[in-house]
């Protein structure tokens, strides 16, 4: 069986983080886990944790610390985690998450932090374009329809502009972005745990790459998990 592996996925939103986070966690078999699909989830259902996460993310605001790593942690805790690994995507953004996460973690720590590098045209386009599933959050676009009047080809919801894909929100999401991602790279720069792949070209080209650079660290580190 293919060895698992600790990752985190970063990228601006847009960047292709999802797309490639599933593929990764198919090609490791590991768990993908979304902060984004929890928080949607949680909108959904109503809960008091989605009810004040759905005003801020129709701003195109972040939650705070706290409540983002609570959620993490409790998923990180579950068998299919601790059994095999995890992609993680949309978290950490921050430094604090970023030692919240190593502290979790204790006492093994991430294999590798991947940062997917985009043009922020590009990230704009994609997100004008992008289209999401309410029900399961699979991503559609307007040049990617699903097969059927924009029902989800995976299980059948309705596949929607977001609201929070508005031209304000994306920019206020990027500007946030670039403001408290700068240090959180910094900081897995300095731990010698971030590698930086080109987030142009198509979703396969982008894998590969993705697979190439975890693999060469492969190479290089002992203690992956099986």
């Amino acid at each position: 069986m293919v060895p698992g592996a600790r990752l985190v996925v970063l990228g601006k939103q847009g960047a292709g983080k999802g797309t490639q986070c599933v593929r990764l966690s198919h090609h490791y078999v590991v768990p993908h886990v979304s902060t984004g699909d929890m928080l949607r989830a949680a909108v959904k259902q109503g809960t008091p944790l989605g009810l004040k996460a759905k005003d801020q993310m129709e701003r195109g605001e972040l939650l705070g610390d706290g409540l983002i790593m609570d959620m993490v942690a409790e998923r990180l805790g579950e068998s299919d985690v601790r059994a095999r690994g995890f992609v993680l995507d949309g978290c950490p953004r921050t430094v604090s998450q970023a030692e919240r996460l190593a502290s979790t973690l204790a006492p093994y720590d991430l294999d590798l932090v991947v940062d997917i590098e985009i043009h922020t045209t590009v990230v704009l386009r994609r997100l004008a374009a992008r289209r999401v599933c309410v029900d399961c959050g699979a991503n559609y676009s307007t040049s990617s329809p699903p097969l059927i009047n924009w029902t989800c080809d995976v299980c059948g919801g309705e596949v929607i502009q977001r609201e929070d894909d508005t031209e304000e929100a994306i920019t206020r999401r990027l500007e946030l972005y670039e403001h408290q991602t700068a240090p959180l790279i910094e900081w897995y720069t300095r731990r010698n745990q971030l590698v930086t792949v080109s987030g142009t070209g198509t979703p396969d080209a982008v894998t590969r790459r993705m697979v190439k650079v975890i693999e060469h660290r492969r190479g290089q580190k002992a203690g992956w998990p099986s």
